[in-house]
């Protein structure tokens, strides 16, 4: 490790990789709130957060887990269900009156069909603005859960549980 009178010690969470200060910074400078997507090993959480002098404030939230409610029967951190629950968030920012946002992957890799942006697919196919490129958005058929039913013969009615599912969402937009 340097030593000396010019060594500069970064950020403790800039140490522990959980936050890029140059990429906050410009999510924080932007007027939109910032449609926070985040995955964990089971579900996928997104948040509309906008940043104030005092801290970040959350204005709606989604978790993969509310969609349980709507009868969805597949995992909670795939990626179809990261579509279901982008559509879960923007229904829930539109009844909130907000129609527009930043997306904020945070230290997530930007790979073309992750499921961050599966999410910013269900929630632009709800109707939110968010600003993004279509070459990044996954393909319909592993929104649909094709290849989970390809992987797992027993899963058919998946595919179909995922299209009633989304339509119970799209009917409470409304």
């Amino acid at each position: 490790m340097a030593t000396g009178s010019r060594y500069f010690v970064p950020f403790r969470r800039r140490r522990e990789g959980k936050t890029n200060y140059y990429q906050r910074t410009r999510l924080v400078v932007a007027d939109a709130p910032r449609m926070v997507v985040r995955k964990t090993n089971r579900h996928i959480i997104i948040q509309l957060v906008a940043s104030e002098m005092d801290g970040d404030r959350t204005l709606v939230a989604a978790n993969s887990s509310e969609l349980a409610q709507y009868g969805y029967k597949g995992s909670m951190s795939s990626t179809p269900a990261a579509y279901l629950t982008g559509l879960l968030f923007a229904v829930k920012a539109k009844k909130a009156q907000y129609s527009s946002a930043v997306l904020d992957i945070g230290l997530n890799r930007a790979t073309r069909g992750a499921r961050v942006f599966a999410a910013l697919k269900g929630a632009v196919d709800a109707g939110l603005i968010v600003p993004h490129g279509k070459e990044i958005l996954p393909d319909d058929s592993r929104i649909k859960g094709e290849h989970i039913a390809a992987f797992n013969k027993t899963a058919k009615d998946i595919v179909k549980n995922i299209e009633q599912v989304a339509d119970a969402i799209k009917k409470e937009l409304v």
